[in-house]
């Protein structure tokens, strides 16, 4: 089951949801932002108590 969680996109600053999988204990991805569209690097990683953080970093930086 994915895991739900909030980010803030780096471009126009809107709060975004998105859904991570928790069997991936460390990941990196790109998803578009659902407002202005841009592409956002996106690191998820659960540390030794499971608990999840994100973060969200313009693609070409």
């Amino acid at each position: 089951m994915l895991e739900p969680a909030v980010l803030q996109c780096p471009y126009c600053w809107e709060q975004l949801e998105v859904f991570v999988d928790p069997s991936v204990r460390d990941q990196e991805y790109v998803e578009d932002c659902q407002v202005c569209c841009q592409p956002i690097l996106i690191h998820a990683w659960f540390d030794e108590d499971e608990e999840l953080h994100l973060t969200a970093t313009p693609e070409n930086d």
